[in-house]
């Protein structure tokens, strides 16, 4: 792996904010550290980029031990959520910040400034001033600065989340290809799981200063390990192993060997189907129409669940209804 992060722990005022923290990133990966406010993903982030010390534990980039190594030289470009743009510099200016202090040649700058307003589809605003670009043309402005300097790594600290959600989805699309074309390696921070989903070759789930899950999206969303995964990434329908086993015991042929009774079936709204039934145990309670599909709020058998599907013939709130679930798609979680 090219960054390789081993038991890395932080504390603040003897209170610990990382514990026991290992995290591989490959040499082209983007990386998303995805979990709630405190969980400690930011300053993870910070001890990467080397703007804060650690208490105990190892960083090394393609083999390189980085413990001891400014933030300044470890050749990184970082985006804050803030952008930090300087005001007083035009866009040109404020992309070819970082050369200028290397002491690259005008030519130098000006090829690589032109290059990059290219890449980031804004090669008519060199001369602007930042007060003079919307929210999501600074944000813009910013990756570029970071890549100007032919990045070994890119941090990016929650740099969407100051944008409307429109502007917010064409960035992340814009983001998703610059890092594919550079393929430079990245790690994100944010707790917008729908960003982390849409973005990451790999997720880092994190909660009160650990790692709950890394893998895939795929695998954080299809195969959560835990309650708090499971939770945290998408909607999900926990249930009980006691429940389970009077309710719905065809859940348990996909309950691993030897679980204990501290797992839960984790069934997402969309392996739930509901159809109207004058007979059936189940009732509606509430159902939101979302579009290309309709949540239901459904009680069955002392329980509420809540289902995804497309379409809700015959369906009504109080309506009598079965309800049936997808083996197959069932995952089991520690609590």
């Amino acid at each position: 792996m090219y960054l390789e992060l081993r038991g890395i722990r932080k504390t603040f005022d003897g209170s610990a904010a990382l514990e026991d923290i290992d995290l591989s990133v490959g040499e082209h990966e983007f990386v998303c550290l995805l979990g709630p406010s405190g969980c400690g993903k930011t300053t993870l982030l910070r001890i990467v980029a080397g703007l804060l010390p650690f208490d105990r534990g190892a960083i090394t980039l393609g083999g390189r031990d980085l413990s001891a190594l400014p933030a300044r030289k470890r050749g990184f470009g970082i985006v804050f959520q803030s952008y930090s743009l300087f005001p007083n510099m035009t866009v040109a200016e404020n992309v070819g910040y970082g050369l200028r202090i290397r002491g690259e040649s005008r030519d130098r700058i000006a090829s690589r400034v032109q290059e990059l307003l290219a890449l980031i589809k804004l090669p008519d605003h060199a001369g602007r001033y930042p007060h003079q670009l919307s929210g999501g043309q600074q944000q813009r402005v910013a990756l570029a600065r970071a890549l100007a300097v032919d990045p070994a790594l890119i941090l990016l600290d929650e740099p969407l989340s100051a944008l409307d959600a429109r502007v917010r989805t064409d960035m992340r699309a814009e983001i998703h290809e610059v890092q594919r074309r550079l393929k430079i390696p990245t790690i994100m921070v944010t707790h917008d799981q729908e960003e982390a989903l849409t973005l990451a070759d790999k997720i880092v789930c994190m909660n009160d200063g650990r790692i709950e899950q890394v893998g895939s999206p795929a695998d954080l969303y299809l195969r959560p390990r835990t309650r708090f995964v499971a939770n945290f990434v998408g909607l999900s329908n926990l249930l009980p192993t006691d429940w389970v086993r009077d309710a719905m015991p065809e859940l348990l042929a996909t309950r691993p060997e030897g679980a204990s009774e501290r797992y839960e079936a984790c069934l997402r709204p969309e392996n739930l189907r509901v159809a109207a039934d004058e007979r059936g145990a189940g009732r509606v309670q509430d159902m939101t129409f979302m579009g290309n599909l309709t949540r239901l709020r459904v009680a069955w058998r002392g329980r509420e669940l809540v289902v995804e599907q497309h379409g809700a013939a015959g369906l009504s709130r109080g309506a009598p209804v079965r309800l049936d679930a997808e083996p197959g798609q069932c995952a089991w979680v520690s609590v």
